[in-house]
């Protein structure tokens, strides 16, 4: 991805995980819309693509795991296009929305607590408008992904982060 090294996505990955108390590696797919499009399809029954994905552990037997996110590199392109931001921006959207979904928080549910905690993170991280805000409170959709999957099941502290092609759990959640 233009302007994100493997370095600083793991970088950023660590930082957002450690923000939200989410304990465990996260593994970071950055692939394209036919991939996102077959997970979306394999995993909830939707045949067609979307911006994130992401997944828990199947197994309790896998603490050191926090979970896996997959983003598709072409709609990240796409939005940040439309939105005028660079293509890292949008990529550490993702990841932001989707550790937060892998620490438990469910914006289909919870009242507004995982918007009002994602505006906080974006800020304080320095990003940009936030998934939920641009396509929840806004209602500027830029690419349609939508329905939401499961409850992530949320652990405490800490964390470690790397860029992986590795996709070895189930669904948690999606935008």
């Amino acid at each position: 991805m233009a302007g994100l090294s493997d370095t600083a996505l793991a970088n950023f990955v660590a930082r957002a995980s450690r923000v939200v108390k989410l304990r465990g590696v996260v593994n970071v797919l950055i692939t394209g819309s036919r991939e996102l499009r077959a997970l979306n399809r394999r995993f909830r029954g939707k045949d067609q693509p979307t911006d994130v994905l992401s997944f828990v552990p199947e197994s309790v037997f896998v603490d050191a795991l926090a979970g896996d996110i997959a983003i598709s590199a072409e709609i990240a392109k796409q939005n940040a296009r439309g939105l005028g931001h660079s293509e890292a921006h949008e990529i550490k959207i993702l990841v932001l929305h989707g550790v937060l979904h892998l620490a438990g928080y469910d914006h289909e549910s919870d009242h507004g607590v995982m918007a009002d905690k994602e505006a906080k993170l974006r800020k304080a991280l320095g990003l940009p408008v936030g998934l939920i805000e641009r396509n929840g409170r806004a209602g500027n959709r830029m690419q349609k992904g939508d329905g939401h999957l499961g409850s992530a099941r949320g652990k405490a502290a800490g964390g470690s982060a790397r860029a992986t092609p590795a996709m070895a759990a189930t669904p948690a959640r999606t935008r």
